[in-house]
This record gives structure tokens, C-alpha cells and sequence, in this order.
């Protein structure tokens, strides 16, 4: 299987180097220092909870048209930038070619099914905290690696085999799911919650689990998606944000989303495909969704960074 890596950061890299290292043949998209330390040096990734990797020789570059015709694109760039990057890796699509978004949110595979079509397209999905510690190093943080994916038909075709084959050799926990569609909005459920109140509210999960009213608010902004989705036809069950907030219980105070990150270091913000993509998608299926909205609105001086603010 030769794999390309559109996104070689915290989660492109990750993937990819695990998958370089057990002997795939996987070529990353980069820019700047970080393709010139990938060039150099290769690809290291540390953990405090696994093995470090390293992966000497990459094959890398910051035109995907020198890479080549892959069978499986790898996508795991920011969603602002989708659209362009779907033309982007157009040399890298043959007619056989599967194409795996491994981004946050619920909408980016019908953005990629219209430039490549529904064949073209697996659902993916990844839990892992990783970011690029400095040029060709990606550090991860916590001990959970996985990634879920699977066929919209629920098949488990050859392709998503040799991923799995693949994926098992380096240790990491993978699962093809049968119903990917349920799993991408499982993540997106939780991921709304978790990104709309920490980012708005600028705190970790701890306080804002720990106050009654903002407790609140998180598991509104959950049950919003819940009500969207099922409104969508996807098979949630319909307490599944109570499921959610008991889930959150259960995790580090310390804990925070990529949102709130990137909103407390000044760099544009996905807040259009989370809660405003649970606002846009509930205008098409009639579900109210007032505390995303709200979260939306909050953040909308902030989504483009503050160099393009208004």
C-alpha cells in the first residue's frame, strides 16, 4: 500500500511515521522548517507513554504533484483549509485511490466526495493528542493512539483491510467501523461540547464540569448535536450526551480542546465546522440549536486569527 500524507503535523505525522516505521511505503506533504528537518533528519516521534520512533530517511515534499499516484491519501490538515487542498492533492488520486480525512467534524467528507466522489472516500477517525514539538519532531501527549475507520457502505472492502493489516503492526489500536457514519458523530458530539465551552469560556474541562451552569451548557451544546444527528438519521441513542458528560467525568481536569488551544496562541479556528457546523446542519433538519449558535457567535472575531480580524 503506498501511502501520502497530506498534513504532516501532530496527527499526519503521527499516522505516518508509525506507519513508515513498520515499512510502508508513505511519503508526507510539508512546508518550511518542517519539511526541511524531515529532509535532514527524518521524522521522530516522542512519547512519555510509548516508545520514541524514529524514522531516518522520508520521502517528503511540498508539491504533491512529485509524489505520485498513492492508494491511500492520508488528509490531516486544518478544515479551513480543505477546500484548497482537495485541488491540491488532485496528482495525487488515481481511479483506485481511497482518500481518508482524518479531521475534526462531520462535513469534511462531503466536501472531499465533491472533488473526488463517493468511491474515493473513507470515514476516519482519530483520538490522539499529538502536536509538532519542533521541526520533524511530533510529540505526543497521553497514552491513547487509535484511529477508527471504515466504508460508508459498512463493507469491509480490501482496502480497509490493508489499513487495518497495517495499522496493527505498529501497535496502534485500530477498528474498521461498520457504521462510520455513527462513529464520526460519536467524536463530533463530545468534540463540540468539549471545544464550544472551553474555547468559549477559556478554561480547561475541570471548572467548566465543576459549575453547575456551565456544566450545563457543555451538555446542551451536546445534546444539540445529538438531536441534529439523529434528526440527519444517524444512530445515536438519544441519551448519548448524558453518556458524554458521564464520560467527561472521568477525565483530567487538566484537559482542553485544539479550539481552545488555538484560540489562546492566536491562531485561526475551526469553530464554522464544529458548533457552526452543528448550527448550519440543524437549519437543514429544523433543530434548534441555540448554545452552539451562541458559541459561534462568541468566537466569530476570533476564527480567522488576528491578523485577518476585522
Amino acid at each position: 500500500m503506498k501511502i501520502a500524507v497530506m498534513g504532516s503535523g501532530g496527527v499526519g505525522g503521527f499516522y505516518g511515521g508509525h506507519l513508515a516505521n513498520v515499512g510502508c511505503d508513505v511519503s508526507f506533504v510539508a512546508r518550511g522548517k518542517h519539511l526541511a528537518a524531515l529532509l535532514d533528519h527524518g521524522l521522530t516521534i516522542e512519547s512519555d507513554s510509548h516508545p520514541a520512533v524514529h524514522v531516518p530517511k522520508v520521502r517528503a515534499s511540498d508539491d504533491p504533484a512529485k509524489l505520485g499516484v498513492a492508494d491511500l491519501v492520508i488528509v490531516a490538515v486544518k478544515l479551513w483549509d480543505l477546500d484548497s487542498v482537495a485541488r491540491a492533492i488532485k496528482p495525487l488520486v488515481g481511479p483506485d485511490t481511497a482518500v481518508l480525512s482524518l479531521q475534526n467534524g462531520v462535513i469534511k467528507d462531503d466536501i472531499l466526495r465533491g472533488h473526488f466522489g463517493a468511491r474515493a472516500v473513507m470515514g476516519g477517525v482519530a483520538y490522539v493528542g499529538t502536536h509538532v514539538a519542533r521541526p520533524g519532531v511530533i510529540k505526543q501527549t497521553g497514552a491513547m493512539q487509535r484511529m477508527v475507520f471504515g466504508e460508508y457502505d459498512g463493507s469491509r472492502s480490501p482496502r480497509a483491510e490493508a489499513l487495518f493489516a497495517a495499522l496493527k503492526r505498529t501497535g496502534i489500536d485500530a477498528e474498521v467501523s461498520a457504521d462510520i457514519r455513527r462513529t464520526l458523530w460519536e467524536k463530533y458530539v463530545f468534540l463540540v461540547g468539549l471545544s464550544g465551552s472551553t474555547a468559549s469560556m477559556r478554561k480547561t474541562l475541570g471548572p467548566v464540569r465543576a459549575n453547575p451552569q456551565t456544566r450545563a451548557f457543555l451538555l446542551d451544546l451536546m445534546r444539540e448535536t445529538v438531536a441534529v444527528g439523529r434528526a440527519l438519521g444517524v444512530n445515536l441513542p438519544a441519551d448519548y450526551a448524558d453518556q458524554r458528560l458521564a464520560f467527561a467525568d472521568t477525565l483530567s481536569a487538566e484537559m482542553t480542546s485544539s479550539l481552545h488551544h488555538d484560540l489562546e496562541h492566536g491562531n485561526s479556528l475551526e469553530v464554522e465546522w464544529l458548533s457552526g457546523g452543528v448550527v448550519t446542519l440543524g437549519a437543514k433538519a429544523a433543530v434548534p440549536t441555540p448554545c452552539n449558535r451562541a458559541v459561534w457567535d462568541v468566537l466569530a472575531l476570533h476564527a480567522a486569527g488576528p491578523k485577518k480580524q476585522a
